[in-house]
Formats: structure tokens, C-alpha cells, sequence
């Protein structure tokens, strides 16, 4: 199922999701299963989270590289003092393209979809797409990165 996807200035957007008690929940499995396939419907979609289809939830999905992250709880652990502008864009704010200053990695911990506590250090565009959904899950748009 291809969720609509929510767009600015849609108030869910700015609110922080609710934490995950159990990631093996039928209806987070469910839910999961149809944010793939709707962040894979829209072209450039590389990340969605679960705010960007109605659900405030600490759950986003990233693809990069034809490897899925699943993440529900992240936290940014870490980060590098480094930066890097790059041009971000956003489902929610369709068409639309931002010079975004961002560190150039981060560390994350998160749970997968099976339950497992995990740790990623990301860089390049996966650090930017973990960034840019986590965001999102605490109620923060790219324009309030300008």
C-alpha cells in the first residue's frame, strides 16, 4: 500500500514521534512494509519517515545504495566536526532544494525491524539521509536547517 505523502506545512510535520515499545508489533511490521514501497513509489525518495505519512513515530526507512536501514528510537550518538553543504531536498516540500549545512558523519544507534539494538556510522549520503529522517522524527524540517 503507497501511502500519500504529507506535505508542508501539514502540523504532524512538526510534531515528535512517539517512541517504539515493541518493533515487533504486527502494525509497526505492516507499517514498515508499506513505507518501503511508498518511499520507493516516489522517484528521489531516499528516506521516509513515519511523520511524512501521517504517523508520529520515532520509525523512518532509508534506502542507499540498494541497502535498507530500518530505524525506530534513533539517536545520534556522535558526530563529526566537520561539515559539508550540500544541495537536500524533501518529499514533504516537493520540488524544492536547499544548501543544507550538515556534519559529514554521525554515529546512530538505533533498533531494527527484528528488535536488535544497533550502531551505524554513516557518511556521504547516508549520513545525510540518516540526519535529514531523524530530523524529521523530532519535528524538524530542512528549513529550519537554512
Amino acid at each position: 500500500m503507497i501511502f500519500p505523502i504529507t506535505k508542508n506545512p501539514s502540523a504532524i510535520l512538526r510534531i515528535k514521534g512517539e517512541k517504539i515499545k515493541n518493533p515487533l508489533d504486527p502494525d509497526i511490521q505492516n507499517l514498515i512494509q508499506h513505507m518501503i514501497e511508498t518511499m520507493r513509489a516516489e522517484k528521489n525518495g531516499v528516506g521516509l519517515a513515519a511523520q511524512q505519512i501521517g504517523h508520529a513515530l520515532q520509525l523512518c526507512v532509508i534506502e542507499v545504495d540498494d541497502k535498507i536501514y530500518i530505524m525506530m528510537n534513533p539517536k545520534i550518538t556522535s558526530l563529526s566536526r566537520e561539515v559539508i553543504v550540500m544541495e537536500e531536498g524533501c518529499l514533504s516540500i516537493p520540488g524544492k532544494f536547499f544548501p543544507v549545512t550538515r556534519p559529514q558523519w554521525v554515529q546512530v544507534r538505533y533498533t531494527n525491524e527484528k528488535g536488535e539494538k544497533k550502531k551505524l556510522r554513516a557518511t556521504g549520503l547516508l549520513g545525510r539521509a540518516v540526519q535529514h529522517e531523524v530530523d524529521h522524527l523530532n519535528g524538524i524540517l530542512i528549513l529550519d536547517r537554512l
